[in-house]
């Protein structure tokens, strides 16, 4: 079972102050420069504010012997790590670390620290001549002074690489080169690039300073599962990323998290943090057709996505569940989708440069939106005939069958072809991973109802039983929700770190025994999953008096641990029996509902960027991130 996000960061901020790390992340400490940079003032207050209010900065050495268990971490403890290795480490951080008797890591990108003196280095696209940078004899006395550890940066890592046929620059280590049409990186050929530019950063550091690292800290936080094997090799065994929160004793040495520090945060805000008293942003999200993206004409698809683009940004919403697969026809039925893979046909390459777009110009997080099981492969497909069975003989809702091995290693190159192809942030498994209350009779669900759960191998007579059907229920909700995390897992090799979403029909929550009739219970979600998106649509479920929908919805939440927290709330913004939109005020009104009954967490789809609804103005008081705390 997938450990959510939420899950990690409560039980960091729940174990003993002892056990808790705040790592903190760095960049320039100049009064000009680049993105990122932190003024010295305020450098100098945080460090004063830090004193005072008892935080004692600790080295990489005392958290690894922490972890060993041989002495715990004083009782507010904080790591200072330095990202790029800028000059100004030496000359300006370095004697405050000194008067202090701080610690700290600092990494560095070898091929930067290997441009002649007097020559430029590109950092990210920004030529800075090479005297911006740390030199080794700088690097070599910070090492000597015993305050600051080296870390590995990378060696050529910290850049954009061209992705697709659109030009757009995403992070080398995650990013297979596109070089043309038909003539893109293989995975081995991006594993075997990453193997031999982490290698090659640490031989560096070794032969230039005497010691090896033992941290990698991912250019721009994006890393993959195979590039944590390749740092592995190279004997880096801690590695730091840019997944903000606590690090508690559960919180892998592989996976840590550190907190970005820059210039536009206040010293007020930088002091909430630390504190512990700023609460996590409320999840403002999204739900995004690319259908309604994508066109024939290629200028009028790039309008389209600037539209969108540019609606989500004024917006300011914290996630978009972006639409990874084709669904042109409305019949909930995948055929297509919009990445390259091995399995489907491909009705355009615009996901990754749609979710990278939103990412940056947008600044929200990009769940890839995707199916389950309704996926219908092309016809003399080997597995396109193992699909869902109807004990009735009834004709079942086109979804492939999740016991089938060959279904789940299909599904899977499918999920791991998509993390290979974009860049994202998390996944959001759709709400078509349903089993009826008389599915799945198929032949691989029926051997492994009897091998591994010990029942009969007859659906009539699993449901004559009410001990066995409940026991049948249960198991099938479970098996979903678990192949869901095989999925995550195989998509985890090439992008991490990934948060996890699924949708949640409605009346699961609100009639408990209708679990048995989609294989779909709150309880469960809650714990597998980072959100829970309940789909609160009342007009989809036929219910006239909304306010009582809400109340019931909002009261079964509030009854499951941590169920306000972990709950979206996602709302219709469209009358899918009339067509028409949802007028923006009821909708606005719904999530006032909502907002007054403990729902924190707020979701709507579809958004319309064309069409322009729903009404940004008077959507945006009610729904946007951007006055918040």
């Amino acid at each position: 079972m997938i450990a959510p996000a939420a899950v990690l960061l409560a039980s960091a901020l729940a174990t003993p102050a002892t056990s808790r790390l705040v790592v903190l992340c760095y960049h320039s400490v100049a009064d000009t420069g680049l993105r990122y940079t932190l003024p010295v003032r305020r450098f100098t207050e945080e460090i004063s504010w830090l004193r005072g209010e008892g935080w004692q900065p600790v080295s990489l050495q005392q958290v690894l012997d922490a972890r060993a268990g041989q002495r715990p971490l004083p009782q507010k403890a904080v790591l200072l790590t330095f990202d790029d290795g800028y000059a100004d480490l030496y000359t300006t951080v370095f004697p405050i670390l000194k008067r202090h008797d701080y610690p700290a890591v600092a990494a560095v990108v070898g091929s930067w620290l290997e441009v002649p003196d007097g020559g430029k280095v590109d950092v990210d696209v920004q030529p800075v001549p090479r005297s911006t940078l740390l030199s080794w004899e700088q690097i070599r006395e910070l090492q000597a002074s015993g305050l600051v550890e080296l870390a590995s940066h990378s060696w050529d890592l910290h850049r954009g690489v061209v992705a697709n046929a659109q030009g757009n620059a995403l992070p080398a280590a995650v990013t297979r080169i596109w070089r043309g049409p038909g003539a893109v990186e293989s995975p081995d050929e991006l594993r075997a690039r990453v193997r031999a530019d982490v290698e090659r950063n640490s031989a560096l550091i070794e032969r230039k300073t005497g010691r090896r690292p033992r941290a990698m800290v991912w250019p721009y936080g994006r890393y993959s599962g195979e590039a944590q094997e390749a740092a592995r090799a190279a004997g880096l065994q801690v590695m730091f990323t840019l997944r903000e929160g606590a690090n508690g004793l559960d919180t892998p040495l592989d996976e840590l998290r550190r907190y970005i520090i820059t210039g536009d945060r206040s010293l007020a805000e930088f002091a909430a943090l630390m504190r512990g008293s700023q609460s996590e942003a409320p999840v403002r999200a999204v739900r995004v057709d690319l259908d309604a993206i994508h066109d024939p004409d290629p200028a009028v698809t790039e309008r389209n996505l600037s539209a969108l683009i540019d609606r989500i940004a004024r917006l300011h919403p914290s996630q978009i569940y972006l639409q990874a697969y084709a669904d042109p026809k409305g019949d909930s039925v995948v055929r297509e989708v919009y990445f390259p893979n091995r399995h489907l046909p491909m009705r355009a390459d615009l996901f990754n440069r749609a979710s990278w777009q939103l990412q940056t110009r947008a600044g929200v997080r990009v769940f890839a939106w995707m199916p389950v099981l309704s996926i219908k492969l092309p016809e003399g497909h080997p597995v396109a005939a193992l699909t869902v069975r109807d004990a009735r003989g009834n004709d079942a809702t086109l979804r492939l069958s999740p016991f089938s091995p060959e279904v789940r290693s299909v599904i899977g190159e499918i999920y791991e072809d998509l993390a290979g192809a974009a860049i994202v942030d998390g996944i959001a498994f759709h709400d078509d991973a349903v089993l009826g209350d008389w599915e799945d009779a198929g032949p691989a669900a029926i051997e492994l109802y009897q091998r591994e759960w010990g029942l009969p191998g007859s659906i009539e007579a699993i449901r004559a039983d009410p001990a066995l059907l409940l026991r049948w229920t249960t198991l099938k909700t479970k098996s979903l929700i678990d192949f869901t995390a095989e999925l995550t897992r195989r998509a985890e090799r090439y992008r991490k770190p990934l948060l996890t979403a699924r949708s949640l029909f409605a009346r699961p929550v609100l009639t408990p025994e209708a679990e048995g009739w989609m294989a779909q219970a709150l309880p469960a979600f809650l714990d597998a999953y980072d959100q829970t998106a309940i789909e609160a649509m009342p007009l989809m479920e036929g219910e006239k008096d909304t306010e009582k929908f809400f109340r019931g919805l909002l009261q079964k939440v509030a009854a499951q641990p941590h169920g306000l927290e972990r709950t979206v709330f996602e709302l219709q913004a469209r009358d899918w029996r009339t067509g028409k939109p949802v007028p923006t005020k009821t909708l606005a009104a719904w999530m006032r509902q909502l907002e007054l009954g403990g729902g924190r967490n707020l979701a709507y789809y579809p958004d319309d960027p064309i069409g322009g609804q729903p009404v940004l103005d008077l959507l945006a008081p009610r729904f946007s991130l951007r006055a918040w705390p």
